[in-house]
């Protein structure tokens, strides 16, 4: 993170000038191309083409195949994770630099990247955004106009993280003024969204149990759940560690255990990213969005039918999954630079994909062979 950190600050000002080409990798066409590919590309990120901040598996290199040599989109991809706590426009940056080639906003599709389809909902509601990076700031950027993070809400509300005094990180820079402290204390939370991994475990399943018991007002007696929303229920997933870490899903057990010891009603949530096949769905959409703005086609927006769309994923637990259970135009390829590690010969026994691959680079070459996109 930190590394990362550094990445953004020295690259900021570069960042900037470049967005606009970023756009144009998808608003440009190629003269020589003229009927939009039938397939598509989906990525995962981490164990796939990054660990941490460094690429992996060639993927630099298999990326700059999809683009013509003029650096003009070729072959429509998305990188479709569970990660996030940031803006799909800041992790486009990020990536581009981290892979060499320009991506497009439009071109991450996150785990929280279908929240924004509940502004409708909650538009004006207090809702309290939970994790890592900038929780708060992706959720206003979709819309929400009443949302505040965890780390705030808790310094609403004087000794309600017991073990605060003991913790020697700082989370929050500055302290919330008296008057929106006021606010929050009278006004009950309508909803909790986990935009990505939780920072503090022990502070943040305290204070959503606090207020998913009370019907949104810690302190007050028990009412009615608020909705609970989780960007994924990704059990573990391949960081910089060589041994895989524990994810949201791990976080939302935990949770839900505690919780459930302690209400009379389970608990109730709604999970949206990956393996749900209600994520492939969505990516479905966005990649044929995405062939419409390369190609120009926006009588027919979305109307394109692709016959195969690759999933290049690194557990089979998650992205394949998730896949074949979305069935048709799936097709589930299997890295082994992340989550699973079998050897040459072997495939995952309970969700084997139909390819299984040492890295991302080997994945984009089967690809481009199999569609006789290039000789």
């Amino acid at each position: 993170m930190i590394a990362l950190q550094m990445l953004r600050k020295s690259s900021q000002t570069r960042s900037r000038k470049q967005l606009p080409r970023l756009f144009s990798t998808i608003s440009q066409l190629s003269s020589q191309q003229s009927t939009p590919p039938s397939f598509g590309i989906a990525f995962d990120i981490d164990g796939v083409v990054l660990r941490g901040n460094t690429p992996i598996g060639g993927a630099p290199r298999a990326l700059r195949r999809l683009y013509d040599d003029s650096g003009i989109l070729k072959i429509p991809f998305i990188f479709l994770t569970n990660g996030g706590g940031v803006r799909e426009s800041k992790r486009a940056l990020e990536l581009s630099e981290l892979l060499g080639v320009e991506i497009s906003p439009s071109q991450v599709v996150q785990g929280h990247s279908p929240f924004k389809q509940l502004v409708n909902r909650f538009e004006n509601e207090l809702i309290v955004a939970v994790g890592k990076g900038e929780p708060a700031s992706v959720m206003s950027e979709y819309g929400f106009k009443n949302v505040i993070p965890i780390d705030e809400y808790a310094l609403c509300f004087e000794s309600i993280d017991p073990l605060a005094p003991y913790k020697k990180w700082n989370t929050m820079e500055a302290a919330v003024n008296s008057a929106r402290k006021c606010s929050i204390k009278s006004e009950r939370v309508q909803a909790a969204f986990i935009v990505s991994d939780s920072v503090d475990w022990s502070r943040d399943i305290q204070v959503l149990c606090d207020i998913l018991r009370t019907g949104g007002l810690p302190g007050s007696g028990e009412g009615p759940q608020p909705p609970l929303y989780f960007a994924h229920d990704d059990f573990k997933y391949q960081g910089a560690f060589p041994s895989e870490r524990f994810g949201m899903g791990a976080f939302r057990i935990a949770l839900e255990s505690i919780f459930n010891s302690i209400h009379s009603e389970a608990l109730k949530y709604t999970s949206l990213g990956k393996p749900n096949p209600v994520a492939f769905k969505n990516a479905e959409v966005v990649l044929k969005l995405l062939v419409s703005t390369l190609y120009h086609d926006h009588a027919h927006s979305g109307s394109h039918d692709f016959r195969t769309l690759y999933m290049i994923g690194d557990n089979p637990f998650v992205d394949i999954k998730g896949s074949r259970q979305a069935g048709h135009p799936w097709f589930p390829i299997l890295t082994r630079t992340g989550v699973f590690k079998g050897d040459c010969h072997s495939n995952h026994a309970e969700f084997p994909a139909n390819l299984v691959v040492d890295t991302v680079e080997d994945a984009v070459n089967f690809i481009m062979r199999n569609e006789s996109y290039e000789p």
